[in-house]
């Protein structure tokens, strides 16, 4: 079986960024330098944040969602990127199937935050 080894994102600040991703996903950090932040999930899911001095050819502000963050509590997670001024999506979708809002990050690449 094939598994997907990392989702990528371009940023302009690799460390920012990585903080941004902690605290806001529980994210965990394995590597950050000036080039890239790698940051893990719980599963050995890897999230790559990739700087300018990468020679990452995309610019950071991506429209659509590269990849879905799965969240344990999406209610919780929602209201507290809500409480803290980021500029989420209202939660929409049908819970037999998938739930979700959208949200920027840092660089205003489009996140989809999905509860499964």
């Amino acid at each position: 079986m094939t598994r997907i080894g990392s989702a990528f994102l371009p940023v302009r600040d690799p460390a920012a960024a990585a903080a941004w991703f902690e605290r806001a996903f529980d994210l965990g950090r394995q590597s950050v330098d000036e080039w890239s932040a790698v940051l893990v999930d719980a599963d050995g899911g890897r999230l790559t944040l990739l700087g300018p001095a990468s020679g990452v050819k995309a610019q950071p502000g991506l429209p659509w969602a590269t990849h879905n963050l799965v969240v344990d509590d999406l209610d919780a997670v929602h209201a507290r990127l809500d409480g803290e001024g980021q500029p989420v999506t209202e939660l929409t979708g049908d819970p037999g199937v998938c739930r979700f809002f959208t949200v920027p990050d840092l660089d205003g690449n489009l996140l989809l935050v999905v509860d499964r």
